[in-house]
This record gives C-alpha cells, structure tokens and sequence, in this order.
C-alpha cells in the first residue's frame, strides 16, 4: 500500500537516477508520437511520470537534512545536477507545452474544473520556464537553473557547517545559573573531575542561553556566533541575485518580484508592499511601547542601554512576572509523547481521523515514529515525525511532502505521504524530551501542512495535496491549527506531567492564554521587517554585499524599534529566502496569516473552539481540494466573505 523508506542502496542513487530519468524521456518521447491527444491519454501519463521521480529524490535530498554526513552531501551534489538539467528540459520542452495548450484549448468542454485548473497551471509554469524561447536561451536557462541549485545548496551547508563549528563552554556556575534544569542537564558534562557546560547553536541550545543566560557578555558572544555564522553566504547571495535578475530578464519579467507573483494569489508589488506597509505603520506605535516597558524592567539592573542580546533575556523575565509564566514550570507538562499522543486525540475528535504508530521503517528507527491516518476505518494516509535536534540534522521545523494522493489511469488510488521535521529537546535514557509551548506551537503548525496535504482526496497529483497551491496562501491551513494549541480544552488533552499525570490547571493555561499576545507587535514587525527586506531585495538587482546590508539597515531605520549591532549579517542565514522556496515571498507568512486569523475567528464567533461541524466544513473546503481550486474561492465557500486583515490584528491583541 505505501511505499518503504529505504535508502540501502544511497550510494548508487546516482546511477538509478540516471536509469530512472532516461526511462521517463523515453516514456514522454512515446506520449508526444500519440496523434489524438487527451487528457487521458497524455496528461495523465505525464503526471504518472513526475510523481514516481518525485517519490524517487524526494527521500534522497531529504536524508541530507536530516542526517547529514559526507555520504549525503555527496549523493545530494551528484544527484542535483540530474535533476535539475532534466527539469529544466522537461519544462522547456516546446512539444509538451504545445500539447499540453492544445488539449486545453480543444476539449475544454469535456474537462472538469480539476483538470482545468491542472492545465492552467501547467500551460503558466511551462511559459514561466521558457518554452516558449529559442534554443541558445533555453540552454542558458538551463545553466542558470543548475548553478542556483548549486548555490541554494550550498548555502544551506555552510550554515549546517558553522551551526555545528561553534561550542561555548562555560565552567562557572553562576553564568548558568537561571538556565531551565531540563536545558541545563543536556548542556552539562564531566571534564577533569569539574562540571561544565556546553552550548550550541543549535537551536534548543541556542535559544537556552540567549534566553536564560546570566553573563551579558556570554549572551553577546553566542549571539554574536549566531548572527555571523556563514560569512562566505555574502558572495553566494551575491551570485544568487545576479543570476535570479539574469533568468527573469530572459523570461521578459522586470525583476524577480514580478516573475514571482506569477504564481502567488497576490495581484501586483504595490499590493504586497502596501499590505506589508498596513501591518508595520498599525503595529509600530504598540511596538514602541513594548520595547520600552522591557526597557525599564532591565533598569532595575542597571542597564540602561539594552541591546538586541539582551532582549531575549530580558523579556523572559518580564513575561515571567507579568504573567507568572515560568518555562521550566511547563515543560513536564509536554513532555514529547504526551504531546504526540493528545494532538492526535485532538485531531480525531475535530477531523474524525486517526494515527496508528506502525513499525515502518524510517531514516532513524529510535527518533523517528510512523503513523498511519485512517478516515472511517479506511487507512488514508502515512505521516513519518521526526521530532529532536541532532547535529547531523538541519535546524529549524519543516514539512516535506512525499507522495501525492490521486487516481492513476487504471483507477487505482494512490494514498499520500509526508514528512515532519522539528527540533525539540533531545531525550536521552535519564532525560525525556520537554517540550516548551513555543514548541507545541510549531508542531502544530507543521501538521497544518502535513493535514492539507494528506487529507487530500483530489484526485489528479499535480493539485492535490499542496501541489499547485500558491504560495502565499500555502501557510493558511498551517497557521490556522496553530490558533488551537492556545485553547484550554486542547491543552487538557495533553497537557499532564510526565511523572505525576497530573493535567495542567485551568490557571497555569490562562497564564499561557493571556502570554500568548506578549510583544506581539514586536514580533509583527521583525517578520514585516524580513519580509520587506525580502521583497525590495527581489524588485531590482542589488550587486554587492554593502548595497545588501544598505537596503536592510533602511528598512530597519524605517520599522525596527531596537537596530541590531552592525555585525548582525541575518542575510547569510536567511534560508527561507536563499536555500528554500520563499524568494520575494517571505510576505507569504502575513498573507496567509489574515487567512488563518479570519477562519479561526469563525471558530470563536460560534462560541465553542471545537466546533466539529465547523471543523469538518473546514476539512472538506479547505483541505481536501487542496490546490484543486484557488484559496481565495475556497475561502469564500468556507466563510462566505472574503478575509478582513482586522481580524490577524484583533488576534493579536494589537487592535481592540
């Protein structure tokens, strides 16, 4: 029924690789020879083709993240340029995109919307890869496809190479001293009869001492290690930018914001700036005075200049004695499989589906659990969750999709599969992993992905699932499921100590519910902060590194109410922009964010959170169409208006 996870045979992907891809030119060479095309006869063969190398490199370039060694750079690196020249050849492929435009053009009647739409989206991508130009600029095309890859790669190492170069260690206790005693047990070790204490950069390691870390200067350093890791990234964004600007100029765009939008929901750059704008000018007043009220919390040490090092510790504290919020307090209470074991409790009782672990094999069989999502007693889905930091593993929380479902030409149905990645607590055999809120909250936001690609039931592979949803809106159904890791009788579900059972009290969850707002302005602005960098960075070409940093320090001068010092180089780590897929589309996050809060905000009007009948609407609008239909006509159908930025702004707590 599924296909197993096995990478026995990882060294030869390459050569399997290239059997597989000159397989599937053969196979397209017979589809163009067939004289009556169809949408039976050609486009669904040729989504057959893309899903099974799909389903071939997708584990390949996924075990690289997650279990990073010289092995897997060097199969990643091999395999890369074999698929990124065959999906440049594909997609520039005059043939196919000929085909492809006359089956839409002449069986338009005979089509259903669900093939509609896969052949707009089709017809688009190919015109946006350059079918349409002659061969000496395909080649160039070509090139330019392939060193990107290269380039994204790369700069996804070198921040896994810098993450793991740096150690800290501290021998006094006195430095660590507020430091949670979960964190403080993973960081300590025995050297020459003394107890010592490491941090990392990694993030669970990082965030314990930039957040609880007594010594200023300790905090500076590990920040300082954070924030300049990766220096070599300059040129790479460097290169990366020239030869962006170079690629949409070919395709006839202006700039790469514009070649960006062609497949985001968002109209036009003055929409995505003007709304970005919108948020910072309503956010930034608030923000002021969240700023200031750390600031003189932080004078009853006597510090009167507070830094960007600073804020971190100094918030905590503040939260802390605002809301008698204490970290430590509530980590027995999310202790991992607690958590895993309640979120499914919860997710069948809102969705009616159901995770069975299973035995199936995995990249790492001790960390990694499988499970099954059945539907009705009909298994639907399998879900691999790979929950705690190693350093073999890349930082950060993601979900990478596997397989798509949908109906091959024989009528089969192809169930669908994912993968989540995050980096909580490591357990060990006297340590269980603990779980802070913050990181509840992104497991949540990382099975709103997984759900709106498994609970797909479309049944063509190229929109189904999250294929051929646009990409500001994909962080919709991910934020969305955030929303109800606040909500008390979620929590309930499980919230117990690990070794008491006890559930978490109605009190404590109130402490959690009225936080969850806390510097929620400043919050608002570094992403608007980000993503106007990201933006602007993308509307024309900047060439150095000085005009990089100029158009940040801009930015930052105009909306960020605490100015980092001027080693913070956050560009040479900014991944979701120069190793991932949010080019000119961080604003994404904020885009779909108003999405998310206004669906939520259905949930609360109707005076009961879990509300199952508004959640399986939700499930069968939302989530099983997938990228079927725009999100923008699904969210009408959900809501029957369209979506109000004031309610991302009430949720927030910044307007009233």
């Amino acid at each position: 029924m599924f296909k197993e996870f096995n990478l026995d045979n990882l060294e030869n992907s390459k050569n399997d690789l290239e059997t597989l891809l000159t397989s599937s030119k053969e196979k397209i060479d017979e589809l163009l020879e067939i004289e009556e095309k169809t949408y039976k006869n050609f486009v669904k063969p040729f989504e057959e083709i893309g899903e099974s190398i799909s389903d071939f490199v997708t584990p390949i370039f996924h075990i690289d993240s997650v279990k990073n060694s010289e092995i897997t750079q060097k199969v990643y690196e091999e395999c890369l340029p074999l698929i990124s020249n065959y999906e440049t050849e594909i997609s520039q492929n005059d043939n196919i995109y000929r085909s492809l435009k006359d089956i839409q053009d002449n069986t338009k009647i005979s089509l259903n919307g669900i093939q509609k739409k896969v052949l707009e989206n089709e017809v688009r991508d190919f015109k946006l890869s350059g079918c349409h130009l002659n061969n000496e600029k395909k080649e160039i095309l070509k090139e330019l496809n392939l060193k990107l890859s290269e380039l994204s790669h790369k700069f996804s190492q070198n921040i896994l190479n810098a993450t793991n170069a740096f150690e800290m260690i501290i021998e006094d206790f006195e430095d660590v001293k507020e430091i949670p005693k979960s964190d403080l047990e993973l960081a300590s070790y025995e050297e020459d009869g003394k107890t010592k204490y490491k941090f990392t950069l990694q993030m669970p390691s990082y965030l314990a001492y930039i957040t609880y870390g007594t010594n200023r200067e300790k905090r500076e350093e590990i920040y300082k290690a954070y924030c300049t890791r990766a220096p070599e990234n300059g040129k790479i964004i460097e290169e990366i930018l020239k030869l962006k600007d170079e690629m949409v100029k070919i395709l006839g765009f202006d700039n790469y914001a514009e070649y960006s939008l062609e497949t985001k929901m968002a109209k036009n750059e003055e929409d995505v700036v003007a709304f970005l704008e919108e948020l910072a000018s309503k956010g930034k007043t608030r923000a002021k005075e969240e700023l200031e009220e750390v600031r003189e919390y932080a004078l009853k040490d006597e510090l009167k200049d507070i830094k960007s090092f600073d804020l971190g510790y100094y918030s905590e504290k503040l939260k802390k004695e605002k809301y008698d919020l204490d970290e430590e307090f509530y980590r027995p209470y999310f202790e991992q499989n607690s958590v895993l074991n309640g979120f499914f409790d919860f997710l069948n009782e809102v969705f009616n589906i159901k995770f069975t672990k299973t035995d199936a094999k995995s990249w790492d069989d001790k960390k990694v659990k499988v499970y099954d999502i059945s539907e009705n007693e009909k298994t639907i889905a399998r879900i691999f969750i790979d929950m705690e930091a190693r350093k073999e593993k890349r930082g950060g929380a993601w979900m990478n999709n596997w397989h798509s479902h949908y109906i091959d030409n024989e009528g089969n149905e192809n169930l669908p599969t994912a993968y989540i990645v995050c980096n909580v607590p490591q357990s060990n055999d006297t340590t269980p992993s603990l779980l802070r809120h913050g990181d509840v909250v992104t497991l949540f936001h990382e099975m709103g992905h997984a759900l709106h690609h498994l609970l797909s039931k479309v049944p063509e592979a190229m929109v189904s699932g999250i294929s051929g949803v646009a990409w500001d809106v994909v962080e919709f159904p991910s934020q969305f499921l955030e929303y109800f890791a606040y909500d008390k009788e979620v929590l309930k579900l499980f919230a117990k100590h690990y070794e008491t059972q006890e559930v978490l009290s109605d009190e404590a969850i109130d402490r959690i519910i009225k936080a969850k707002n806390f510097q929620s302005s400043l919050s608002m602005l570094r992403q608007v902060e980000f993503a106007l960098f990201d933006f602007k960075l993308h509307q024309k070409l900047y060439t150095s590194e000085e005009e990089v940093q100029k158009l940040l320090d801009g930015i930052r001068e105009e909306y960020a109410v605490i100015k980092p010092p001027k080693y913070n180089k956050f560009q040479n780590g900014f991944s979701h922009i120069f190793a991932g897929g949010y080019a000119a589309g961080y604003y994404s996050y904020k885009w779909a964010e108003v999405l998310s809060a206004d669906a939520f905000y259905m949930f609360i009007d109707s005076g009961k959170v879990l509300n199952k009948e508004l959640a399986i609407k939700y499930k069968d609008t939302i989530l099983k169409n997938g990228g079927s239909k725009d999100m923008d006509k699904l969210f009408f159908e959900l809501a029957s208006r369209n979506p109000s930025v004031d309610s991302l702004l009430k949720i927030d707590g910044i307007i009233s």
